[in-house]
């Protein structure tokens, strides 16, 4: 797969629909990606699918644990489509709050990811919609590179990108950008960790999902894609507790005063707990790539 010339005509195609995000950040530089639209890197998967695709007139359907859900009804308002967003509980209220602003019919199921995307493809089926996925589909890992592309347009220096793992679509995105370029770790909660599972099976495995970032982190089985490009180029893959996800949190509020979900401090939480330790001299930088907190602060 031609990835790179993937992601530069996505980068091309979503101009104008997406914001290019800041870089902070000194001893580790930080791609502050919640302040996306939406608050999260979906946007760019979502806005590349829907602008190269013919939508019928039964419209969208996504499944999702929130922060892809918001970003493809948000799409799909901005570009005149009718939306169904079908999300578990564990979604909780501000994700839903979320979605429903963005105008999309929407749809809270019992259980986790796995059962909304069951009622996706049943609306799917039944209905002719088309459906955009949310991490394993060539136009949704695209559209999620233009973030890898972005930062190096931005000066990005490092020699380590850490990234958090849920279904892949992001860290996908960025391996298919850099090609070996740069050195990438994946990053998973203990207790949802599909990509690991994968890479020590040999093979996509289904995984239990659970603990504070499973909302967004919390996909059962990695995508194809993600995990054929981290198999080819032999990445690390590393696991946090939920202790240190929210030491993260924490310390970014507290030191940088961003405010991000857990899902967005775990590629930190990384460094935080010696899950990864830089050697002596190395650059590295993380990618924070959700704000989305619940309860949301302000409600």
């Amino acid at each position: 797969m031609a990835w790179q010339a993937l992601i530069s005509q996505a980068g091309t195609r979503i101009a104008g629909h997406v914001r290019r995000t800041p870089v902070a950040g000194r001893e580790v530089a930080l791609k502050l990606e919640q302040m996306q639209h939406t608050g999260s890197f979906k946007a760019r998967g979502a806005f590349n699918t829907l602008l190269q695709a013919e939508v019928p007139e039964a419209g969208i359907v996504a499944a999702s644990g929130g922060n892809h859900g918001a970003a493809v009804a948000h799409a799909a308002a901005a570009l005149g489509h009718r939306a169904r967003i079908y999300v578990p509980e564990i979604a909780g209220p501000a994700k839903i709050a979320l979605i429903r602003a963005q105008g999309a019919d929407l749809t809270v199921v019992p259980g986790a990811y796995a059962e909304a995307a069951e009622r996706a493809a049943e609306w799917q089926a039944a209905t002719g919609a088309m459906q955009v996925h949310p991490y394993d589909a060539e136009a949704t890992v695209a559209g999620q590179g233009t973030v890898m592309a972005e930062w190096e347009d931005q000066g990005l220096s490092a020699d380590t990108v850490l990234i958090a793992v849920g279904g892949g679509g992001l860290i996908a995105g960025a391996l298919g950008w850099l090609e070996g370029r740069r050195k990438v770790v994946a990053v998973e909660p203990e207790t949802s960790c599909a990509l690991h599972a994968a890479l020590a099976a040999g093979g996509p495995v289904d995984v239990e999902v659970s603990g504070v970032a499973a909302n967004a982190l919390g996909a059962r089985r990695i995508g194809d894609i993600c995990h054929g490009l981290a198999q080819a180029q032999g990445i690390r893959s590393v696991l946090v507790p939920d202790s240190a996800i929210t030491d993260a949190q924490a310390l970014l509020w507290r030191e940088m005063r961003q405010l991000v979900e857990p899902a967005g401090a775990t590629a930190l939480a990384a460094l935080l707990c010696g899950a990864y330790v830089p050697e002596p001299g190395e650059r590295v930088a993380v990618l924070v790539c959700g704000g989305n907190i619940a309860p949301d602060p302000l409600a």
